[in-house]
């Protein structure tokens, strides 16, 4: 009999951060600040093995939404909207008004979840002033942006 299993989401800790950082490597994906911000990643394994990961560098009511990588043979299967989702709810859980990112490669799958894309300079200044905004990926890398909930004034 062939049973399917679930990947279970879970709330990242430091035990996770060796194989958030070797997987992030092998998306070509910083892992600059993991280590930082690792209460705001979530994992996704299946039968005890990391397939995903995604993560948040919270800036007051603005989020870096940052590291999504799943591993390439669970890849275009649904794992990275599933991922993006769940951060997303937590997001928002956790009170943030809007999400930003920036991608080189992925801008049509972030558009398919509700980011668009903007200005690199209309970005929050908490998320500016991000070591990945300022640094680590480059200035050709596509800002995007998702309100997900409107700022109380």
């Amino acid at each position: 009999m062939n049973y399917l299993i679930k990947p279970i989401i879970c709330s990242a800790n430091d035990r996770d951060i060796p194989l958030i950082e070797a997987l992030l490597e092998q998306n070509d994906l910083p892992i600059q600040g993991v280590r930082e911000s690792i209460e705001n990643f979530i994992t996704l394994y299946c039968k005890n093995i990391l397939i995903g990961t995604v993560g948040l560098e919270i800036y007051g009511y603005s989020a870096l939404l940052r590291s999504l990588a799943v591993i390439q043979t669970y890849q275009k299967k649904g794992y990275g909207k599933m991922l993006c989702r769940e951060i997303i709810e937590r997001a928002t859980f956790q009170r943030i008004s809007e999400l930003y990112l920036l991608t080189e490669t992925a801008e049509s799958f972030f558009f398919s979840l509700g980011f668009r894309p903007i200005f690199r300079e209309s970005a929050d200044p908490g998320v500016q002033n991000s070591e990945e905004f300022r640094s680590i990926c480059p200035s050709t890398a596509i800002c995007m942006r998702k309100v997900i909930r409107q700022a109380k004034t």
